[in-house]
């Protein structure tokens, strides 16, 4: 069985159809839609492959429809500029004839500047903490077959969260919220790579800030959830297989639309990355 980390470097390792083209897949045991960050990942390799010699330091995303897990990806990449310090990339995900999804990326040569940076919050060493796996196992006999299948499944990520919140019983809560996260599994020491892995990871706990003041869970039905939007700046070297702790809040919930930030922290104190995402967080009828 192939390990969750290698299944993802697989779909990472997008296939040229023609110049500018790309096609990506998406696992077999998604059902309902693709995730958000494994198109965001992909979509980042896409621009990746067409730059040469310089790392992207920011993107911003619209997530447009759902994707369709059943049939591939394809990913057109507009070479927008290409300048002497900067590189510039649109990329447009096309299923069934249609967008549903677009990036755009900017790339830089590197170069020498100004440095300061917020400093990392006081966490408890991940290696004190339970991993997300031991918690969802905990409650997985009360749940239903389909819910106790998710739960069980072996994540590409693993999460250590600092407070964990009870999967079963949700509490109300201030919209703040700190784990930490590593790649379960050994990852190529490849710049690029390692930036198109973090903004996948980073899609996969964000919306869930913004229910937190609500006392809603994952397991819960009373709330339809799709992320809109990413935006993730890059500003800093890390490792993905190495702990970094994704610090994250909810500034504002409206309109059925959650914000929320990230900072992401290398283990030494380094911010390596900055994410803003809004999310679809509409209440679903009769609740």
């Amino acid at each position: 069985m192939t390990a969750p980390i290698q299944e993802v470097l697989g779909l990472l390792d997008l296939e040229k159809i023609e110049e500018n083209i790309f096609r990506g897949n998406s696992p077999k045991d998604r059902v309902q839609r693709v995730f958000g960050g494994q198109v965001l990942g992909q979509a980042l390799v896409a621009a990746g492959r067409t730059v040469e010699k310089r790392l992207c330091h920011s993107l911003h995303a619209y997530f447009l429809r759902a994707g369709d897990p059943k049939v591939p990806i394809l990913y057109e990449v507009d070479r927008s500029r290409d300048g002497s310090s900067f590189t510039s990339r649109r990329v447009v995900a096309i299923q069934h004839g249609r967008p549903i999804f677009t990036l755009e990326a900017s790339f830089q040569r590197d170069e020498p500047g100004y440095e300061h940076a917020f400093e990392m919050p006081a966490a408890p060493d991940p290696e004190t903490l339970a991993s997300d796996a031991e918690l969802r196992a905990a409650v997985a006999d009360r749940l239903s077959p389909e819910l106790r299948d998710w739960a069980l499944r072996p994540r590409p990520i693993e999460t250590r969260p600092v407070e964990p919140r009870p999967y079963l019983a949700p509490d109300k809560r201030p919209p703040h919220e700190m784990a930490w996260i590593r790649a379960c599994g050994p990852v190529p020491d490849d710049a690029s790579l390692q930036q198109c892995l973090l903004a996948f990871a980073s899609d996969m706990s964000l919306i869930g800030t913004g229910l937190l003041p609500h006392g809603i869970g994952w397991f819960d039905d009373l709330v339809q959830l799709a992320s809109l939007d990413h935006a993730m700046w890059f500003h800093r070297p890390f490792r993905v297989n190495e702990w970094m702790l994704y610090v994250q809040d909810s500034p504002s919930a409206t309109g059925a639309r959650s914000l929320n930030r990230g900072l992401i922290f290398t283990r030494d104190g380094a911010l390596a990355a900055s994410v803003i995402q809004e999310g679809l967080m509409r209440p679903r009828r009769g609740t």
